[in-house]
């Protein structure tokens, strides 16, 4: 089997209203904008991938096909070879992976974790806030969410002042299970920068969650390459330490490793490393004694790589995106069926491939317009 080519397509999704996202500060988001890449062969198959983009689109597809076309989709080994030259040179290219795999899957009649050599599992969701937002106007979203089942939050904040909202939904709920991601690994600086922490900072925000009790962990409080503060701060705190998910392929997290900085690896598939490399993170994590439960804020078809990836790693837990209007029919607008939980439960597509269907109308009315 060989890649003949790769299509690309910009899907724009629309959202009913806005919301704010803290990883780019001061913008409203009204919009889902994506890249759809198809991945097409000579015995038929075709496999999907998608990357966040802009408004307007970034394309890279036909560059992308100089360095696939003629390669054989199963030598996914070679293949991130290649993909290691885009890197250098261009986009990030870790998403087009996903592809591969959704190609093999095909092929051989398998869903991608029963390639990896798992089962499938139920794995507990997590409801994944987007934006910060104060405790009384938190409490209505979280009973929303209990009430359908998710047994954790994951909250958003942008200032260590923001504890105080941390301590208010606590006692609230005082036997929920938080998350709370400080965002400051990373920025998208459209409109405003970031409120960046000191290491003091991140200490004196972890010691506060200390006293809230019962926080499964601290998510990037700090910039994503300063591992050696990341170690420090876990040296000086209780509270797990996590981070990595817009961390570049495995280099980064083998610093991570070697410096024992975060208690919980996040490497988003779509983002970091890719499929196969997030299980090779995931099992770099065990060796260390962290735990690996990736990032899923992208679209439906990285959150379906992520699944398979933490299928085949045995995450503890999932994070499903939900922060209305940002729901799971706005970041699966382009397939058949989204990605619906189960009682705050979710399984891994069984389907071939990554066992998911895109919608013809949506895409097709994309190229139309192209």
């Amino acid at each position: 089997m060989q890649i003949t080519g790769i299509e690309q397509t910009h899907l724009d999704g629309a959202v009913d209203g806005m919301f704010y996202p803290t990883w780019i500060p001061g913008y409203p988001q009204s919009t889902h904008e994506l890249e759809l890449f198809e991945v097409k062969t000579d015995e038929g198959i075709t496999g999907y991938a998608a990357s966040p983009s802009f408004a307007g689109g970034l394309e890279y597809g036909d560059q992308l096909g100089l360095f696939l076309t003629g390669e054989d989709p199963h030598n996914v080994d070679g293949i991130l070879q290649k993909l290691e030259t885009v890197n250098l040179v261009g986009p990030r290219p870790w998403h087009l992976e996903m592809a591969l795999w959704d190609i093999i899957g095909k092929d051989a009649g398998k869903p991608v974790y029963e390639l990896l050599g798992a089962e499938a599992t139920d794995i507990p969701c997590y409801a994944s806030t987007g934006e910060y937002k104060p405790a009384d106007e938190r409490i209505d979203y979280i009973e929303a969410r209990i009430d359908e089942g998710f047994e954790a939050v994951k909250l958003r904040v942008t200032e260590v002042e923001h504890i105080e909202m941390v301590k208010e939904i606590r006692d609230h709920f005082p036997d929920l299970p938080l998350m709370v991601d400080a965002n400051k690994g990373w920025a998208v600086r459209v409109m405003e920068e970031e409120t960046k922490w000191s290491l003091s900072d991140a200490v004196e925000f972890a010691r506060g969650l200390e006293e809230v009790g019962n926080v499964k962990w601290l998510e990037e409080p700090l910039p994503r390459h300063d591992y050696r503060a990341y170690a420090r701060l876990r040296e000086k705190v209780d509270v797990p330490i996590a981070g990595g998910e817009f961390n570049n392929d495995t280099h980064h997290f083998r610093e991570f490793a070697k410096h024992e900085s975060l208690d919980v690896f996040q490497p988003d598939a779509a983002l970091a490393t890719g499929i196969k490399q997030g299980v090779e993170v995931a099992a770099m994590a065990q060796e260390f004694g962290a735990k690996f439960v990736p990032h899923t804020w992208t679209n439906a078809l990285g959150f379906a790589a992520n699944l398979h990836t933490m299928t085949a790693a045995g995450s503890d837990w999932c994070e499903y995106p939900m922060e209305p209007p940002w729901t799971p029919d706005v970041w699966s607008f382009m397939l058949e069926e989204g990605f619906e939980h189960e009682n705050g439960y979710i399984r891994a597509p069984d389907e071939p491939g990554l066992g998911v269907q895109l919608d013809e109308d949506v895409v097709a009315e994309a190229k139309a317009e192209d």
